[in-house]
């Protein structure tokens, strides 16, 4: 695991210091609010702990898209509020990055007060990475800490850049982030299970290519599953079915086969002629039984058994996509039961499970099981690309 300073490494009192905080308050919003919080709820311990130990607070993040020009709808200040609520302290906003009214909002804040700076994106430069910036925004801190791992996959100037010129911290969210991914793939307990679902083969080739050679075994699902099959010469119907990556997914099959990592397909499956909601036309059947009208849209129930047995021999899993289409009831069933098994294995202490991506995050919401495994990555992007072995950048800069 990379070694990286976390808050343990800084003083017991931070009076006198100015922390300068990257985090992700890009939330879902309506009607003027946040209707998710979770984001800020994931950086609440970091800024909390900060501001209780004395420092000055202050916090960067991005909000929206806004291609380095300003919007009054894509302000910061648009979040103020559900932060406040959310940390139980008064923030005061700055409506800009770097510069003379930074250097004052600084001067009239005091120590354990909080500071939310505007959007970082207004600036051409954060998504340029831009080393002036990243120096103009340092100037205002004499630390930096960066909690926000759902962004470390871009190198920005407040996400890689200000590493260079402060001392730079993991927050508590990333810090539990990256010790959860480390025990799932980095130095995991084995053997290793995966779960890598999803509609389509080719947006996870780079996972399933990284993963055959650190897992055991790799469950596939979702329409990935679908392609899989048809590789094998399974005639999957009107199913979604990338038919033209035939040749990349035997090779994927051979290289798991050389590196002792077992492929699990479904063998019974449930199928429908339409997909919609409990259609007449369902039914289960074996994988070699699909009709041409038909298509596949779940793992069947006995093909689940199989996986859970198999979670049964793990000690670690990974997980990232449903196993059907979970959004339309009943082709939930398969994920739901699955991550039922996965979250008693884990409660028992058998299983070190981690989940990420928001299609999982969702799934396990769905099987009432959030809680109950190991953990659970909120980060998109950032975790498909560890998944898919990259470097981070915004880990890498924070490596002592």
């Amino acid at each position: 695991m990379p070694k990286f300073k976390t808050l343990d490494d800084l003083p017991a009192d931070l009076t006198g210091e100015v922390a300068l905080v990257r985090v992700d308050l890009n939330l879902p919003m309506k009607d003027g609010s946040a209707t998710d919080v979770t984001r800020v709820e994931a950086v609440k311990p970091t800024i909390l702990e900060l501001a209780g130990r004395g420092a000055k607070v202050l916090l960067l993040a991005h909000f929206g898209r806004p291609g380095g020009q300003r919007s009054s709808t894509l302000s910061t200040s648009m979040v103020v509020g559900d932060v406040e609520r959310v940390l139980g302290e008064e923030i005061m906003f700055i409506p800009e990055i770097a510069g003379p009214v930074v250097a004052q909002s600084v001067g009239i804040l005091g120590p354990g007060d909080i500071g939310l700076l505007d959007n970082t994106r207004f600036w051409p430069g954060e998504e340029a990475n831009d080393p002036n910036l990243a120096q103009a925004i340092a100037a205002h801190g004499t630390l930096y800490v960066n909690d926000a791992f759902s962004a470390a996959h871009r190198a920005h100037a407040t996400t890689e850049g200000l590493a260079h010129f402060l001392p730079a911290y993991a927050g508590r969210a990333m810090e539990a982030e990256l010790k959860a991914l480390d025990a799932a793939l980095g130095s995991p307990q084995t053997p290793v299970a995966a779960v890598v679902g999803g509609a389509k083969v080719s947006t996870k080739l780079a996972v399933l290519e990284h993963l055959v050679g650190k897992v055991q075994h790799l469950i596939i699902g979702g329409g990935m599953a679908n392609t899989f099959l048809a590789a094998r010469g399974v005639n999957v119907g009107k199913s979604l079915c990338e038919h033209d990556l035939a040749p990349t997914v035997a090779r994927i099959m051979d290289e798991a086969d050389a590196k002792g990592c077992t492929v699990h397909l479904p063998y019974d499956v449930v199928v429908a002629k339409e997909f919609a909601a409990n259609p007449p036309s369902l039914r289960v059947c074996n994988v070699h039984e699909v009709a041409e009208d038909e298509m596949i849209l779940d793992v069947g129930p006995t093909a689940v058994e199989a996986l859970a047995d198999v979670l049964k021999t793990c000690r670690t899993l990974v997980w990232n996509g449903p196993l059907g289409a979970f959004e339309t009831p009943p082709f939930d069933a398969a994920t739901v039961a699955l991550a039922r098994t996965a979250a008693a294995l884990t409660l028992e202490g058998s299983l070190i499970s981690v989940a990420g991506g928001g299609d999982t995050v969702a799934a396990l919401a769905q099987a009432g099981v959030t809680d109950d495994v190991t953990y659970v990555s909120t980060a998109g992007g950032a975790f498909l690309e560890w998944m898919e072995g990259r470097v981070l950048p915004g880990v890498a800069a924070l490596e002592a």
